[in-house]
């Protein structure tokens, strides 16, 4: 009551702020008009706008003062960083807000994973809101290092600081109604949070079987056509612009000053040398500026429309009430923070973060339990002329199924670099049970050596692709010798790594170095012939099942259209 008397009286004029910005064009979010006036602040929380005093003055000398962006939906595991380094990276962008969904170390850890970040997010100036691992793992043909069901989801959903279920990714279970999945869903109806939605190229009566079933938001839109139906159908879309997802300007095209309140900027998956090239939400702001939104619109679907989607009441805005999250810039149109505040305070200052972002709890525990592994591991016998392969889209996380002449010598599986098919396989690497799964993929543009990883979508084993067995036994050897991360070797000799030793997902490295290796071991893959822009992250990507067209896990292949395990050979 002491707190709420003394902001009142700051609100009435009748005790001076404790922070009055002057000379700001406010950026309301509300009206979408620019407000020429000051800002009372108290006790973190913004009083007033209008004439006040304070016991302190910013001068924002004309600036424009912008409402901290919200970020709706992101694995910082993508970043390679630990929460208190994503946060320095972020914050100086003018993110002062950000959604989480932790599913990749829930993959390795379970509960504990998603504790991890919850105590890393405990000391961390950025407010961080977790969503709970819904499809863990993502589905049941491929092997996680934990199984979470709803009534563990159940045990952290009234954490002020969960916002409710992550991504339902297993859209056929939801659909046909499997009662555990929708008890899931049901858990965020039932504490009044969100339930978010993840389904890619869902259309017709399935997407309206989706939505009735609880799913509510969708960052899978890789068309206008897609975002469009699924806005008419009540979805709030999230426009994704990430490393390897490049669905921006795409879907702007459908966003009018009518609509755009049902729409937000997220990133899902960033790798930290783009944060450090290209910056944050505020790289999304300025191109969707450039391709013609309007900047008050743009800001508004990085902020305030975020924010009421997850009913985040306190944040988003420049009004009363409001958390005093807020950047100043000089220019809308390029959107550069000159300096960040989050709660009145100053957070970061000429593209610098100078307050202390929090420590890391100690790790769940090992995350690395791989069975003994030859040549002769990785060994395919194949009779069928024709085979199925994964076919690379570029910056898309989409793949196509293939029909390939197969690839053999003596009745073996090979992989065949004239056409660019290589040959790729996933290990189980949580529970040492040795099962592994063998495929093609064409796209990756290997000409010699072998790249390996932990970071594969989303159970997490271990992903490898190579020209020969040798080298691929070669890149997992070392991969599990750094107990995790990015591996490329050439003629059985390691060419680069990037440890990433929580749980095979992150480091605690600051962003520079972290994007210093990751550079490395790109460059590596690239000399040893992608073409690819990222072949690390898009290789990461080529074993989640929930991502149409073919797959691959430890299982073998999967058809994620049909939602089934299929086979190598194709029968002519």
């Amino acid at each position: 009551m002491k707190n709420i008397q003394k902001k009142l009286a700051s609100a009435r004029g009748d005790s001076p702020c404790d922070i009055v910005i002057k000379n700001a064009k406010i950026i309301d979010v509300f009206s979408s008009e620019i407000i020429e006036s000051d800002v009372g602040i108290t006790d973190g929380t913004i009083v007033g706008i209008g004439e006040y005093e304070g016991e302190k003055t910013i001068d924002a000398n004309g600036a424009f003062l912008v409402p901290g962006f919200v970020e709706g939906h992101i694995h910082v595991e993508s970043t390679l960083l630990t929460i208190p380094e994503f946060a320095k990276a972020v914050i100086p962008h003018g993110t002062t807000t950000a959604v989480i969904d932790p599913h990749e170390i829930a993959n390795v850890y379970g509960i504990d994973g998603i504790k991890y970040m919850l105590d890393s997010a405990a000391t961390c100036p950025l407010d961080i809101f977790v969503m709970l691992p819904s499809c863990v793992p993502a589905s049941p043909f491929e092997s996680s290092g934990a199984i979470l069901m709803a009534d563990d989801l159940a045990k952290l959903i009234d954490n002020p600081n969960v916002g409710g279920i992550g991504e339902l990714m297993n859209y056929p279970a939801l659909c046909n109604g499997d009662p555990e999945f929708l008890k899931r869903a049901e858990l965020a109806e039932k504490y009044k949070k969100i339930a978010d939605g993840h389904s890619p190229g869902l259309t017709d009566k399935m997407l309206n079987a989706y939505i009735l079933a609880g799913a509510q938001t969708d960052h899978e839109c890789t068309t206008a056509q897609e975002a469009k139906e699924k806005l008419k159908l009540g979805m709030h879309v999230h426009i994704r612009e990430g490393s390897t997802e490049h669905n921006l300007l795409e879907l702007i095209k459908i966003v009018t000053p009518e609509n755009s309140r049902f729409f937000s900027f997220v990133s899902d998956d960033k790798h930290p040398d783009d944060l450090l090239e290209q910056g944050h939400l505020d790289h999304s702001v300025r191109l969707a500026i450039k391709n013609g939104i309007p900047p008050i619109t743009a800001i508004q679907m990085a902020t305030i429309n975020t924010a009421r989607c997850y009913r985040l009441n306190h944040i988003g805005a420049i009004a009363p009430g409001y958390q005093a999250d807020f950047f100043l810039t000089d220019n809308l149109e390029k959107c550069l923070p000159k300096t960040v505040y989050k709660k009145g305070k100053l957070v970061a200052e000429n593209n610098m973060c100078c307050v202390d972002t929090g420590t890391t709890p100690p790790l769940p525990g090992k995350s690395m339990e791989v069975a003994n592994l030859t040549e002769d591991s990785f060994t395919v016998k194949i009779k069928s002329e024709k085979v199925r392969v994964i076919g690379i889209i570029e910056q898309q996380i989409i793949t196509e199924n293939l029909i390939e002449k197969t690839p053999q010598k003596n009745g073996r599986l090979i992989s065949d670099t004239q056409r660019d098919l290589l040959k790729i396989a996933v290990i189980e690497r949580h529970h040492a049970t040795g099962r592994i799964g063998v495929g093609l993929v064409k796209g990756l543009g290997l000409k010699s050596g072998a790249i390996a990883s932990t970071f594969a979508h989303d159970a997490h084993n271990i992903i490898v692709a190579g020209v020969n067995d040798t080298e691929i036994l070669a890149a997992v050897n070392e991969l599990i010798n750094i107990g995790g991360g990015y591996v490329a070797v050439k003629n059985e000799k390691v060419v680069a790594t990037q440890p990433l030793p929580i749980g095979g997902l992150m480091c605690e490295l600051p962003i520079e170095k972290a994007a210093e290796q990751l550079k490395n071991v790109a460059e590596a893959a690239r000399n040893l012939g992608s073409k690819l822009d990222n072949p690390f992250m898009t290789l990461s990507f080529l074993a989640l099942t929930p991502i149409p067209a073919l797959r691959i896990t430890d299982n073998g292949l999967f058809d994620a259209t049909k939602f089934e395990l299929t086979s190598l050979g194709v029968n002519s």
